[in-house]
């Protein structure tokens, strides 16, 4: 999909697999603006046409004539499927290629994909898999064809130490990629129920639609049980092991020079603000604590293999994500219609998918 929008707009949401072939740039689209609420829009029109004209339109012309010879089935859109689009197919014609566009543009297709999800939450089975911190619900998502991974999606793990090291999506980006895979699992396998990981409203910065929230919120719930050894050893790999190899790939990638230093720093500051994040549920004295367990591991993590990390991690999992968890699945145990151990919730996931 050609998406005609200036950048600034497409910054701020698109739909995936569509690229920014601007009809207008920014600072034309700027300039046009304020034509439009200074002289009205005969004016800001005929502004556009001289902006847009020449070499700038030849320029333009090519670059979508490129990608249809690329994407012959491609279509365009604008805003709101005016004079953008229009203009655009127009020019194509003009230069012998003909290019679909979408009446009502980005608007349109944007609030058909929010209709479409209202209509399956009330249409859909969905089932919640939950699970204390470091059962691995994640694992289990990914093993099953009809599964929604949310915090794939919201790029952000669902924890105070989930953040990425790169940039969560635009919200707008989020919703369209969840809807779009809500979809493709519906048409392909028409009639069996979708599971969903147990998360709150907040996926990091993230926030899961209205409707989405409200139908989990109502949902059969499935509960993963994983001795508590095993979910330390888990969050151990995921939130340590893992993120420090992840940490040294993403500076080494920046500048190769000196990476190893600066992914040090990065890791000790990710680690140390994580918790901070949690100094309010802990309390000052318990904060400082662990504080105190995490700095000692991080001194002694290249000599002892990272191991010394599992004191502070059994600290956090027994005094606040486990008693936060429990506190939150008393109050929806009537929707509990299963527990068990990985394999036993993977049997029952595959006696129950109709």
């Amino acid at each position: 999909m050609i998406d005609l929008r200036a950048p600034v707009e497409f910054a701020k949401g698109a739909l995936p697999f569509s690229v920014n072939l601007p009809f207008i740039n920014d600072e034309e689209r700027r300039l046009i603006g304020i034509c439009y609420k200074k002289h009205g829009q005969q004016a800001a029109i005929e502004l556009g046409h001289q902006l847009v004209n020449g070499d700038a339109k030849h320029a333009r012309v090519k670059a979508w004539q490129q990608f249809l010879s690329q994407h012959p089935n491609a279509i365009m859109y604008c805003a709101r499927g005016g004079l953008r689009s229009q203009l655009s197919q127009q020019w194509l014609k003009e230069s012998g290629l003909d290019c679909a566009r979408v009446d009502g543009g980005f608007k349109s297709l944007r609030a058909y994909l929010l209709d479409y999800l209202e209509k399956a939450c009330a249409q859909q089975r969905f089932t919640v898999l939950s699970g204390m911190t470091g059962t691995g619900k994640t694992d289990i998502l990914k093993m099953l064809p009809n599964s929604l991974d949310l915090e794939g999606h919201a790029n952000h793990k669902g924890s105070s130490f989930g953040r990425p090291l790169n940039q969560q999506p635009m919200q707008i980006n989020f919703e369209h990629s969840l809807i779009l895979s809500l979809l493709n699992m519906r048409e392909n396998n028409p009639g069996q129920r979708i599971i969903l990981e147990d998360e709150s409203r907040n996926i990091g910065g993230i926030h899961l639609p209205e409707t989405l929230n409200m139908t989990m919120a109502v949902s059969d719930i499935i509960v993963l049980e994983v001795p508590l050894e095993q979910r330390i050893e888990k969050l151990l790999q995921e939130y340590v092991v893992q993120r420090y190899a992840d940490t040294l790939a993403h500076h080494k990638c920046i500048n190769p020079e000196n990476y190893q230093q600066r992914a040090e720093q990065a890791f000790s500051d990710y680690l140390t603000d994580s918790l901070q994040r949690l100094n309010k549920r802990l309390g000052s004295q318990r904060s400082k604590e662990i504080m105190a367990l995490m700095k000692a591991a991080i001194k002694h993590q290249h000599a002892d293999a990272f191991s010394s990390h599992q004191h502070w991690l059994h600290a956090i999992t027994v005094d606040y994500y486990d008693p936060m968890y429990l506190y939150q699945l008393k109050k929806r145990k009537d929707r509990i219609v299963f527990k068990g151990n990985y394999s036993a919730i993977v049997h029952w996931l595959q006696q129950h998918y109709e």
